[in-house]
């Protein structure tokens, strides 16, 4: 097949489009560096023509409220629009797993708003909703830190590498659609201050970290579970020390 990957020079994207190449599909990398631009239009027609399947894994780059939510909009209407011009047969995104709970932050609802265009647009689709990536463990830290110290949420986590979430949105992309929504996520399901001492140790850094219930978790407060995947969810067998070893060994060599 055809399939072209929005947002493919990324670190999703990326992987994305090298394991289709592995299994023999055309897999071409879409994003403004080579031509094709959700948000304006251009090159997205020439990109989708005779593409079987189209993958969005793009990102906004700005997350600002207004910013994100106008990113996410525009981009997948102009996705969907050429897509139905150019006979594309499935639509796969990737969001967020518990996007819909948690509408006090701008970044989830912006998510929330993509996903109800696709699934109201009439197009096949599949949304792979995945949690959050072992590789984003310091951002979340540095987004939390005061004085040195992290103050964080008392909710949970169960994170996933983002190699594994590239597996499971090429999957997605070579099954047939499913018409509605895919969850995954990461082996364990930890305390969001236990994961990031965990991603800080792992890095030489060793940061207070200090949970607690009134910490938002950019920009929303969490009461437990809304970041874990439900019943039915396809998790990853990769655990988080097994990993932070070998980014570890990966950055000696």
């Amino acid at each position: 097949m055809k399939i072209v990957v929005i947002g493919g020079t990324g670190l999703i994207g990326s992987k994305v489009v090298s394991d289709l190449a592995e299994h023999g599909h055309e897999a071409i990398a879409a994003s403004p560096n080579s031509g094709v631009n959700t948000l304006t239009g251009e090159g997205v027609a020439d990109a989708l023509a005779g593409a079987d399947v189209v993958v969005d894994v793009s990102n906004s780059p700005s997350f600002a409220d207004d910013d994100v939510m106008a990113f996410f909009t525009t981009s997948t209407r102009t996705l969907l629009d050429a897509e139905r011009a150019a006979g594309v047969g499935h639509h796969v995104a990737l969001s967020i797993v518990g996007a819909e709970l948690l509408p006090d932050s701008g970044y989830l609802r912006a998510k929330v708003a993509q996903e109800r265009l696709i699934a109201d647009s009439g197009r096949p689709y599949t949304i792979v909703r995945a949690t959050q990536f072992f590789e984003f463990a310091a951002r979340i830290a540095d987004e939390a830190t005061t004085e040195g110290v992290a103050r964080v949420s008392t909710g949970f986590m169960q994170p996933i590498a983002a190699a594994d979430v590239s597996t499971a949105v090429a999957r997605a992309a070579e099954s047939a659609p499913r018409n509605g929504t895919l969850e995954i996520g990461g082996p364990e399901k930890l305390p969001m201050a236990e994961f990031l001492r965990r991603g800080l140790a792992a890095r030489g850094d060793s940061r207070e970290i200090v949970a607690s219930a009134d910490a938002p978790y950019f920009g929303t407060l969490l009461q437990g579970d809304e970041l874990t995947p439900g019943p039915g969810a396809e998790l990853s067998t990769t655990p988080f020390d097994e990993w932070a070893a070998a980014q570890a060994g990966a950055g000696a060599r």
